[in-house]
């Protein structure tokens, strides 16, 4: 693979972005990609300890994220992030980051109603959010900006995970950033 690539996930905390990253990432490797995965839970315990939840906090968090991505992107490997990223005009400013570097930017819009995410809630932090005990809760007392020109839109409350992921497959395909199966 010659050009680098950045697929970034957004959308609301159990959206499902970890889960089909999880299914996309392996069937990228066994295609011959070299790709690395940037999980915004562990970024944040290693690469963003300290930082908090303020708008500032997450937006510096998300930049970092992007700094990263956007290193392996323009050394021809493929980055895969995880990260809410609630607002629009960072995960544009990585964007224009990653593509003036020559890398391509792949935003993968993971569109789940709130209600959904709710009643998920994998870790437990809607309740938290919602009995008041976490505050600037993304989808609860702090804004989600949805992307308004995402390159795939991911309907994760329509189809399983595994369908979501073979979405993501086939548009890497069509735009030959990875080999067929």
């Amino acid at each position: 693979m010659s050009q680098g690539f950045v697929l970034w996930f957004t959308g609301l905390s159990g959206s499902g972005k970890s889960t089909v990253a999880d299914l996309v990432v392996p069937e990228l490797r066994e295609r011959g990609v070299k790709i690395e995965v940037l999980d915004g839970d562990v970024v944040r315990t290693n690469l963003s300890k300290g930082l908090g939840f303020s708008k500032e906090g997450r937006d510096t968090n998300i930049l970092r994220v992007g700094f990263v991505a956007n290193l392996l992107a323009r050394n021809g490997l493929a980055a895969c992030c995880a990260c809410i990223s609630p607002y629009t005009e960072i995960r544009d400013t990585v964007r224009r980051q990653v593509e003036g570097d020559g890398g391509t930017f792949i935003e993968i819009f993971m569109d789940a109603p709130l209600d959904d995410c709710i009643q998920r809630d994998p870790k437990g932090l809607y309740k938290k959010a919602l009995a008041g005990e976490i505050k600037q809760f993304t989808g609860i007392d702090d804004p989600y900006e949805p992307p308004e020109n995402p390159e795939i839109v991911l309907k994760t409350h329509d189809a399983p995970p595994e369908e979501s992921a073979r979405q993501v497959l086939e548009y890497l395909e069509k735009e030959s950033l990875i080999p067929a199966a």
